[in-house]
């Protein structure tokens, strides 16, 4: 519960209680110094407290007069101090969203080098999960309201608004963020969307879901670095398990979510050795030091070598993908300080 509407409710018990106990105070009174019958005597407290003016049950005796004297200057106090608990409640307790909301963008405002996901479907959410398990940093826009309680219980940072305004994306830190994954289930939305993101932020690298293969030229052409066909990968990914089914289980069972029981790991070079000359990876000996094997390399231009030789050179700014169990994994974050 948030400790705002938590405090608020703490000072509305002790309001009740204090009305409570004003109201026994008046019957007691009553029955004690008029000799009333409880139902009387609860009447001529309710009547007093409330000022509403009716007259009295019986005449009052002078002791009675000073009674009623003090519970009517008592219960203006009370009646006065629960209802401004009540009524700035009420108000607090419509205000609270906002009250997150500025809590959130707060926390947001301090993300740098971070990821953006746009819609938090079964795409964006997957995606989330994956980020959450590599500790990355990461901000969910999403426009429906409905789904800001879910947000909230997986505890995610989030921006509620649509990501076609600029005000939303510069609003998730769009200027600052590393990446931007658009995952929203229509692909004139994501057009759109990774449009908007590649004005704002020339240099983000831009990840977009696309339903149609048709809308595959148009999103890279509006600024997306990849796009991702989810139907496509799911129907070739199906079609392997028949044509190559061991091959495929081997590679299903690699794991590459989380840090703890990684299989597959992508590292900068720069990571290895920070001497200027150039290293090969025979002289790297991955291997031997950790037991992990090379199995990719990935030069400066972005372009990929599958199992290179042992004498290839390990040019700065490029990446080598590494294959290990997981303990060899941790093995090499350990002797290399990979975080």
């Amino acid at each position: 519960m948030n400790p705002i509407i938590r405090l608020f409710r703490l000072r509305i018990y002790k309001a009740v209680f204090l009305l409570l106990a004003l109201l026994w105070v008046g019957v007691m009174g009553f029955m004690f110094l008029s000799d009333y019958t409880w139902i009387d005597a609860l009447y001529m407290t309710v009547i007093t407290i409330t000022t509403v003016g009716f007259g009295e049950v019986a005449p009052l005796n002078q002791e009675a007069k000073f009674f009623t004297i003090f519970l009517i200057l008592t219960s203006i106090v009370i009646v006065g101090y629960a209802l401004s608990i009540i009524t700035e409640y009420i108000l607090s307790k419509s205000n609270v969203d906002e009250l997150k909301q500025k809590k959130m963008q707060k926390m947001i405002e301090n993300f740098n080098n971070h990821i953006i996901i746009c819609g938090y479907g079964r795409n964006g959410k997957q995606a989330a999960i994956k980020l959450k398990a590599y500790n990355k940093p990461f901000v969910v826009i999403e426009k429906n309201k409905e789904i800001e309680e879910r947000l909230r219980t997986d505890e995610v940072a989030y921006v509620i608004g649509n990501a076609n305004e600029d005000d939303v994306l510069v609003q998730a830190g769009v200027h600052r963020a590393s990446s931007f994954i658009s995952a929203l289930p229509n692909d004139a939305d994501n057009l759109f969307v990774v449009l908007s993101t590649r004005q704002i932020n020339k240099d983000i690298n831009i990840i977009s879901r696309a339903s149609h293969e048709t809308s595959y030229k148009k999103l890279k052409f509006a600024g997306a670095n990849n796009v991702i066909l989810p139907d496509k990968i799911g129907g070739d990914h199906m079609a392997s398990l028949v044509v190559v089914p061991g091959l495929m289980e081997f590679i299903d069972n690699l794991s590459i979510v989380g840090k703890s029981n990684i299989n597959i790991e992508e590292i900068p070079v720069e990571k290895l050795f920070k001497s200027k000359e150039v290293k090969t990876i025979k002289e790297l000996d991955l291997r031997k030091k950790t037991g992990c094997s090379i199995i990719g390399y990935k030069d400066e231009k972005g372009d990929y070598i599958v199992n290179p030789e042992v004498e290839l050179e390990l040019e700065p700014n490029s990446k080598i993908i590494v294959l290990g169990r997981p303990e060899q994994i941790e093995t090499l974050n350990k002797e290399y300080n990979i975080i």
